[in-house]
């Protein structure tokens, strides 16, 4: 892509902008403690649940919550105690309080990119109040002129995008930690992305690679402005 034709960067928020997915792993644990005794496979079940609740109750902390608890009930059934489901409903909820702290080197990146002549945005999904917040507690709205919050991220969200920003696909720029989310799609309309993978991935998100012209791959946020300074 020629510099000239770059003019929004878009970024998604969780796992790319700060940490969610541990936060999430952690409640996970907890049922998988709880249920292990009464199934094989604790982590299959709750993906069984979660695939199953996808079509109605799409991504986000409510969701999670809803599927964590189904699937105690479905497997552990009323050999669980009311305490043991009460705390698990409990860890479930706080994950609508998660810190939201920048991950290293995020801020910083940031505010540097305020002297380039683009555009930041923030491109997400999940729940709108869950992701308005953690974007308010992160402290990082104030680098960003757009903000998307959408129920999913596939080709036609990515379109609707640069429809709203009034820009060709050619001229965004994607940078996420989901290949299946922020990457492909981004590059199926025409887009260009910078991948920067998380340490966890949610199993619902597990992808296989992609290696793309239009694509970079970087270890580290910063990485981003050297990216920009060689290839736009």
């Amino acid at each position: 892509m020629k510099s000239e034709k770059l003019r929004v960067i878009a970024f998604d928020a969780d796992d790319t902008l700060w940490d969610c997915q541990s936060h999430f792993e952690a409640v996970e644990n907890h049922l998988y403690q709880l249920i292990a005794p009464y199934c094989e496979s604790p982590a299959q079940e709750l993906f069984q649940t979660e695939s199953g609740n996808m079509a109605d109750l799409g991504y986000g902390c409510k969701a999670f919550t809803i599927s964590i608890i189904e699937t105690a009930l479905r497997v552990g059934g009323d050999r669980l105690s009311a305490e043991q489901l009460a705390d698990l409903l409990c860890h479930s909820k706080s994950l609508l309080h998660l810190p939201a702290t920048p991950l290293p080197g995020v801020e910083d990146t940031l505010q540097r990119l305020q002297a380039y002549p683009y555009r930041l945005v923030v491109f997400t999904k999940g729940e709108l109040q869950d992701q308005e917040n953690k974007l308010k507690r992160s402290g990082l709205a104030k680098y960003f002129s757009h903000v998307e919050i959408t129920s999913d991220k596939t080709e036609v969200e990515f379109q609707q995008l640069c429809e709203h920003l009034g820009i060709m696909p050619e001229e965004l720029l994607m940078v996420g930690n989901s290949l299946k989310s922020d990457i492909a799609p981004a590059l199926n309309i025409g887009a260009s992305a910078i991948h920067i993978p998380f340490h966890v991935t949610w199993q619902l998100e597990h992808f296989e690679d992609i290696e793309h012209p239009r694509l970079t791959k970087i270890a580290h946020f910063n990485e981003i402005l050297s990216t920009l300074n060689t290839k736009y």
